[in-house]
């Protein structure tokens, strides 16, 4: 069935042969027809994944499946934490995987590249054809190249597409009013501070309204915005761009190093010591 399981992976190479940088291509091939989807970016991580993940499903719907490797982008490699160990969890989940999770996709890793070996070759066969056809096309920028991929793909697709057997597709259609930016975004747990304010990644935001919770939920998404969910709905807030500088109160001793004031010259402390003899004596007696 088209749609049942989608092979995805990043491949990494010189796709503009020095004309411009190092792209990644982000590739999907459907298990089943052998279709071809595809975007380019910089490098492979959590947000091109899930760029190039809304984009898939924007044009033909969540696939049942995604088959993908073990890169730290999609299998998280850290330990569990207290709250999840709660929720029952085995093992923690990546940012991908638990946006997966949220639509309802079903996430495969593969044990070894050779698992999966279709897009695998899908890559070997773009690194040479899709290669020679944008040197042809003298394609020098990203944005080029994904122009290019919009008309070349298609053409791909209509030309080495394969009929499965059994033909339905069971992609699953999201209405137009459906959300995907509040599941497909890095989400992080943090607590609202006594100033009703929160902390992440070396910014601050002030929460301008009651959350009724101490813990919220701060959304990074895909359009660079950041949206902060507490008591089941979003919250105002305003990032904090200059931390108020701490004024000394009135009366107090603003001098780096509080020393205390040196002793007069006629202080008993300048003017005792003890001598050789262990007797106390004037000091101006010698």
């Amino acid at each position: 069935c088209f749609g049942e399981m989608v092979q995805m992976d990043g491949s990494h190479h010189d796709w503009l042969e020095g004309r411009g940088t190092e792209l990644v291509l982000m590739g999907y091939i459907d298990d089943a027809t052998g279709n071809v989807y595809g975007r380019f970016y910089d490098y492979e991580g959590t947000m091109p994944a899930m760029e190039s993940f809304k984009r898939y499903v924007r044009r033909y719907g969540l696939p049942q499946s995604v088959y993908l490797d073990r890169h730290t982008t999609y299998k998280s490699t850290g330990k569990l934490t207290p709250e999840e160990e709660l929720k029952g969890m085995t093992e923690p989940l990546s940012q991908f995987e638990r946006a997966l999770e949220e639509l309802g996709v079903e996430v495969i890793h593969a044990l070894s590249p050779q698992a999966k070996g279709r897009v695998e070759r899908l890559f070997g066969v773009l690194q040479d054809r899709l290669v020679k056809e944008m040197r042809l096309k003298g394609i020098r920028t990203k944005d080029e190249a994904n122009e290019f991929l919009r008309v070349y793909l298609p053409i791909y697709n209509k030309r080495f597409r394969v009929c499965p057997a059994n033909d339905a597709d069971v992609h699953v259609q999201l209405p137009k009013h459906f959300n995907l930016d509040k599941h497909l975004c890095i989400k992080t747990e943090r607590t609202i501070r006594n100033d009703s304010t929160v902390a992440l990644n070396g910014k601050l935001y002030q929460i301008e309204e009651q959350s009724g919770t101490k813990k919220v939920v701060v959304e990074e998404r895909l359009d660079g915005s950041v949206h902060i969910a507490g008591g089941n709905k979003y919250l105002k807030y305003r990032e904090i761009t200059e931390r108020p500088k701490k004024e000394a109160a009135a009366g107090t001793d603003k001098r780096a190093y509080h020393q205390p004031a040196a002793p007069a010259k006629d202080h008993p402390w300048r003017t005792w010591q003890r001598p050789v003899n262990d007797k106390w004596v004037w000091a101006n007696a010698y």
